[in-house]
């Protein structure tokens, strides 16, 4: 099944998977020392010595005839063991022990044994939160007794792929692209490197017998052909996946799914573009009624390749290297057919498929935590509805002293008290706002367009005095809130407090095309008599001192840019790192640190004043800066520094540490979704210990190499960041117009960067190249 089109017949086999590119799954093999369990420093991060870095470091990047040969040999290795993998009953028989083992919970202990469970209940909650209003209808009903006859079997799979194309297409369409079809098909298989069918050819073929599942498959261009390193997510239907009459996944389940996520892993590993993440696969299994989820993940280069028993050699890393999760076994379907939607089961499937999804294609545009969000705007005009329908005629009167009955009239709706309990202040297309400014006395701005960000409100506006330039307009949360919600703090730092921070900067003279200016700032002011007792207070008027912030410029954020465009080039990479450092340390001569360096907070401007600048790329969003020790930066498991994650607090180097996986993030590398702080800085312990930043930044641009290099001896350290000398370099390479030069450039770089000595009392995993 395809969406949005016809599906046709795909066919694979296991040696078509095998695309002949090798160089970047065996450097895992000659790293493979460094995957040993990470040791505090002395500063309490989650970094190696640069020992530890500087004996394999040149491996992990080297290009020689020696490295090609291993390789080589690891690649065949892999294809040979994949070949000999193939029978798994043998494969049940050296696992069922062990999971029967671990499997569950110890009756003596009462502890929860190897076999982890999957997703936390708070990750289900919120993504139940983030799905309110999303529509899920399975057309096709799954049968209740699937074997009792040929029809019913058709039926499963009708049920079993319309349950999946609902699922997908309500995720993509809610979190990555609300028009157009996801970039996946739906197909059926038989074994492992078998040819993959649409269900329905299946079915006209005589092969459902033979049938053991669907695979959620990543489109390839024109390529009809299949191959199995496409498989996104793989779906097992069994008669029964209960063991005995308990509410869990029998032996038999749990090695069938594990022998299928085995030859996925090992099929991406031998793949020539690596568009899915190799190091963990979701396997989910049904069958009529139940449904359950299983992760296998794992580091394939300490895989035993060189003996004569694949199964017991397979065995043995999933028991001592690999990660086994499961989710618990719920209801997916009730006695009719019908899909569960928003109970524990479905919302499992749809959590994994989600994960899935973000391996192959990275960040959604919309965060599961920024739908959640809304939910308390959701429930606040919930509770109006309710209310008006509860006492429609004394909330709402349909006849006001002054008009004729029947008369149809516009009600002010500063005369209800429901819109003052309203949570955010809302604008209109067209509509003026009359601002009170303390410094520049009254402004007008009229609204153009509105942006809903994740937690606050931003407005495209343009000021009725010069009606040529959008501005950017913050609306904050209204002062007669009290109740303190995540979301009226993250206003306030929208608006209050980065007033301030730009008024800092104002001030002190600083003064950049890279920074935000603050074009008015104050409290709205409202139609109508205000009865406020002081020129600082406010009247009962729902928008009576709200507060306001207009910026200038108006850009696209880069989260947005890449979500629709794709990876950035390594032109358009480097003008960003240099445009940014440029903004940093502008802010930096007045002792201002960000503290929000995401792709959210950078955005893209065009600059149609001047010919040689055209694009600018300037960091916005600067309430949560950190002005004195004293000041939290915002915390985000992806983009924060490891400083930020461990202490809450900034080291001088934090915004380049942030900016680097920021340009990781743009360039198109594979940023996995954290779920903890502990998670996070794992990654980030694991990425700067195998270089993994610098070799994809490596391929990007050499001096962005570099620079990941140099921030790397300076992370956790008092050193302050020379952003001279990076700007300086960064607009050779920006503006330059020789590539002698450059290359001459990048010399320079490395020649400083082997007489840099910051990193050798850093405790990092190593600056040098």
């Amino acid at each position: 099944m395809k969406f949005g089109s016809q599906q046709s017949d795909l066919v694979s086999s296991p040696e078509q998977s095998v695309n002949g590119s090798f160089r970047k799954f065996a450097s895992g093999f000659v790293r493979n020392d460094l995957d040993s369990s990470p040791g505090q420093s002395l500063d309490g991060s989650f970094r190696k010595s640069n020992s530890v870095i500087s004996t394999h470091s040149v491996s992990g990047v080297s290009s020689s005839s020696k490295y090609f040969q291993t390789s080589r040999r690891v690649y065949k290795g892999l294809k040979d063991f994949g070949r000999k993998f193939i029978d798994q009953e043998l494969f049940n028989q050296s696992l069922d022990n062990w999971i029967s083992e671990n499997y569950g919970v110890d009756q003596v202990t009462g502890e929860q044994t190897v076999l982890k469970p999957l997703f936390l209940t708070d990750e289900l909650r919120k993504l139940d939160l983030a799905l309110e209003g999303v529509l899920f209808q399975q057309l096709f009903r799954m049968p209740c007794s699937p074997l009792a006859s040929k029809s019913a079997k058709e039926d499963v799979y009708h049920a079993l792929e319309d349950f999946l194309h609902v699922i997908v297409n309500g995720l993509w369409r809610t979190f990555w692209r609300k028009s157009g079809p996801p970039p996946f098909s739906l197909s059926c298989f038989h074994h492992p490197g078998s040819k993959f069918y649409a269900a329905e050819k299946a079915i006209l073929r005589g092969r459902l017998e033979e049938l053991r599942g669907l695979a959620l498959i990543s489109e390839n261009g024109n390529n009809l052909k299949v191959h199995w390193n496409q498989v996104v997510e793989l779906v097992l239907f069994r008669q029964n996946i209960l063991s005995g009459n308990e509410l869990k996944l029998s032996v038999s389940t749990i090695c069938e799914a594990l022998f299928y996520g085995v030859h996925i892993l090992i099929s991406r590993c031998l793949r020539k573009s690596r568009t899915i993440s190799d190091d963990s696969v979701f396997i989910v299994v049904f069958d009529s009624k139940f449904g359950a989820v299983i992760k296998l993940g794992g580091d394939l280069s300490k895989l035993e390749l060189n003996t004569g028993d694949p199964y017991q050699s397979m065995a043995h890393w999933i028991k001592c290297h690999a990660e086994v999760l499961l989710s618990s076994v719920e209801t997916i379907w009730n006695r009719l057919g019908n899909a569960n939607w928003g109970d524990l089961g479905t919302l499992q499937v749809l959590l994994a498929t989600f994960y899935s999804i973000v391996q192959c294609n990275g960040p959604p545009r919309k965060s599961i935590s920024s739908l959640a969000s809304a939910h308390s705007l959701r429930l606040q005009k919930r509770r109006i509805e309710c209310r008006l329908a509860e006492n429609e005629n004394a909330k709402i009167p349909y006849q006001q002293d002054g008009y004729q009955h029947g008369e149809i009239v516009e009600l002010d709706h500063s005369d209800n008290p429901l819109v003052k309990n309203t949570t955010h202040l809302k604008l209109r297309q067209g509509e003026i706002l009359l601002l009170e400014d303390q410094q520049q006395g009254q402004k007008s701005f009229q609204i153009q367009e509105s942006f809903i960000g994740g937690n606050y409100f931003l407005y495209g506006a343009i000021s009725l005095d010069y009606p040529t330039q959008l501005l950017t307009l913050y609306v904050g949360a209204h002062p007669s809130r009290l109740e303190p919600s995540w979301e009226d703090m993250s206003l306030w730092y929208q608006v209050q407090r980065q007033t301030k921070v730009l008024n800092i900067l104002k001030h002190q003279g600083v003064s950049s095309k890279y920074l935000p200016e603050v074009i008015a700032s104050g409290r709205i002011l409202h139609p109508g008599p205000c009865k406020k007792q002081s020129p600082s207070g406010r009247c009962d008027h729902p928008r009576c001192g709200t507060p306001i912030l207009v910026t200038l410029p108006v850009g696209e954020p880069l989260s947005y840019i890449v979500a629709r465009d794709g990876p950035f080039s390594s032109d358009d990479a480097l003008r960003c790192c240099r445009d940014c450092l440029v903004a940093l340390r502008s802010a930096a001569t007045a002792s201002v640190q960000h503290g929000d360096i995401s792709p959210e907070n950078i955005i893209r401007v065009f600059n149609m004043q001047g010919t040689r600048h055209k694009v600018l790329y300037i960091p916005v969003s600067w309430g949560r800066a950190v002005l004195e020790d004293r000041d939290s930066p915002a915390i985000n498991l992806q983009f924060s520094s490891s400083h930020a994650l461990q202490h809450g607090k900034l080291c001088p180097a934090s915004d380049a540490e942030s900016l680097v996986y920021l340009l990781f993030f743009v360039t198109g590398g594979r940023m996995h979704p954290q779920d903890s702080i502990e998670s996070a800085l794992q990654w980030r312990e694991k990425s700067w210990a195998t270089r993994s930043i610098q070799q994809h930044l490596g391929e990007v641009s050499p001096l962005l190499k570099a620079f990941s290099d140099y921030v790397d001896s300076l992370c956790g350290t008092p050193y302050p960041v020379d952003y001279d000398i990076w700007v300086k370099r960064l607009n050779r390479a920006v503006d330059g117009s020789g590539s002698a030069d450059r290359g001459k450039m990048i010399e320079e770089v490395a020649m400083t960067l082997r007489l840099e000595n910051v990193a050798e009392s850093s405790g990092t995993s190593g600056g040098g190249t």
